[in-house]
């Protein structure tokens, strides 16, 4: 059984970045690592007492494999497209070309969908319709409930990732400089 020291996750977790997760354990799947909860993007300044981030990415779900220094995958949710940027900023080379990354905004139009590339990695960009990140990507994936109603939450998280392998819409690319401008128009 791998540990997270293993994953490319092993820095968020000593920075005490990957906040309040309910999935923290390896995967069924050999080597690899599940999380889901929050990811903290700026941390709040320090103090005797806990302190809440000063900026986070919400109902965030990653797959690392061990060995690999690229996540597989990584969704989130974020209150703004502008916090797209410090967050791979953070996230830093664990974002790589092979991987499918979701960032779910809520302050872009329901019916805006957009690939945006930062660095090697391309992000979609897609409005929160849905109550949550999961909910919309078992609606974008085609994944019926009822066919994991019964698994537990690592069963679930592998189900997403195993079916976003093949997700490859041809949603309008974009530049982070051009989401800025939409976004606030």
């Amino acid at each position: 059984m791998i540990s997270i020291a293993e994953t490319p996750l092993a820095r968020l977790e000593n920075e005490n970045r990957l906040i309040n997760g309910n999935v923290k354990e390896p995967g069924k799947v050999p080597g690899s690592f599940l999380f889901r909860g929050e990811l903290a993007i700026k941390l709040g300044a320090p103090s005797r007492l806990p302190v809440p981030p000063e900026l986070k990415a919400d109902q965030v779900m990653i797959t690392a494999t061990a060995g690999q220094k690229e996540l597989s995958f990584y969704a989130c949710h974020l209150d703004s497209f502008e916090s797209l940027k410090p967050m791979t900023e953070l996230l830093g080379d664990m974002l790589g070309a092979s991987g499918k990354y979701f960032a779910f905004c809520s302050n872009i139009k329901f019916s805006a969908k957009y690939r945006v590339k930062m660095g090697d990695a391309t992000f979609y960009i897609l409005p929160l319709e849905e109550s949550s990140s999961f909910n919309e990507l078992l609606v974008l994936l085609k994944i019926e409930r009822g066919s994991i109603k019964k698994l537990n939450l690592v069963g679930k998280l592998e189900a997403l990732t195993e079916s976003v392998t093949a997700f490859n819409p041809s949603y309008e690319q974009i530049t982070y400089e051009r989401g800025l401008e939409v976004m606030s128009a």
